[in-house]
């Protein structure tokens, strides 16, 4: 049976890098939303910040919004959810026992999966960032960034059967990782300028078609830049939330295009979030060497120091409340 409470828990950060789990009254749907108890929600680097920044002043600071989990009550009567149907969408908040998601912004977990490896909202940004970018069959791709979202991007670009792939990060684990996932080299960035200059010695040029940078840091764009071949694609995947992230003029005399990864657009993401999810499903994509950490709700702070300090063995950390 859904487990529909009056009350739930919650976690909320109330001071830098500390968070706490509160008791609070339970959400009632309203129209056009659903009510989930949640089975899965994932812990995104774009919540970082907050909970390192903590409170400004304010309220505490509810995160999670890559959420999946079982409807338990639905706001519209003629809703196309039942209670009892298992969901995963776009959606705040979803450090909790309960969530509220948008009705529209929800779609059906596929049968058979766990929702812990279901989680639609992270693999719709990758599949819709990689859908508007040239990875066709036969190019050259190149992964700049072997975290979650890296080694996401590699995945999805493996489905457009490339004719090489090349992933560089300096994480030797992650390296690692990476070659069990299908790369065809790795790279230390370090060793980028040693493997891009053998286009200069009468090689066959060694850049790519494509390179998906996946760091979120200016350091990674300063890796991707060289590797991008002359008429080649950058897109940026990488959440480059503050600051002036600076590209490599060199682009521009190379005749790259360059790519803007993030998409504003709910319907797209939605649209992307479907066509991922059956990848997921039809076994082309897995969260099974991603998801490293099944953390409860009292461990969000440490899968937030998990995240922070780069830990060898982290990639995720999904947290099942």
């Amino acid at each position: 049976m859904p487990n529909r409470k009056d009350t739930m828990l919650i976690s909320r950060v109330v001071a830098p890098r500390t968070s706490r789990v509160d008791e609070v009254a339970t959400p009632e749907p309203t129209s056009g939303q659903i009510l989930i108890e949640v089975l899965a929600s994932g812990v995104c680097t774009s919540d970082l910040s907050p909970w390192l920044r903590g409170p400004e002043g304010g309220e505490p600071i509810e995160l999670g919004h890559e959420t999946a989990g079982r409807v338990v009550a639905i706001g519209s009567s003629d809703s196309r959810w039942a209670v009892g149907d298992l969901v995963t969408g776009l959606g705040g908040s979803g450090f909790a026992t309960h969530a509220l998601l948008d009705a529209d912004a929800s779609l059906p977990i596929p049968t058979g999966l766990a929702p812990t490896h279901a989680i639609g909202e992270p693999i719709a940004t990758l599949e819709e960032a990689i859908s508007r970018t040239p990875v066709t069959p036969g190019s050259r791709v190149a992964v700049v960034g072997l975290g979650f979202m890296g080694l996401g991007l590699l995945q999805l670009a493996r489905t457009r059967a490339p004719r090489t792939i090349i992933g560089v990060d300096p994480n030797p684990a992650a390296r690692e990782r990476a070659l069990a996932l299908g790369a065809d080299v790795v790279l230390h960035p370090d060793e980028v300028e040693a493997f891009v200059a053998a286009a200069e010695a009468g090689a066959p040029d060694p850049r790519a078609d494509v390179v998906l940078e996946a760091t979120g840091v200016t350091p990674g764009l300063d890796t991707a830049s060289p590797l991008v071949k002359p008429f080649g694609t950058l897109c940026i995947v990488g959440y480059h939330h503050a600051g002036t992230a600076k590209l490599d003029m060199e682009l521009w005399y190379k005749g790259a295009t360059v790519v803007n990864g993030f998409c504003p657009d709910r319907p797209r993401v939605m649209r992307a979030m479907d066509a991922a999810l059956d990848l997921v499903a039809t076994r082309r994509f897995s969260y099974n060497p991603l998801v490293t950490h099944t953390l409860g709700l009292d461990g969000i702070d440490e899968a937030y120091t998990l995240m922070e300090t780069r830990d060898p063995a982290f990639v995720k950390a999904v947290i099942v409340p």
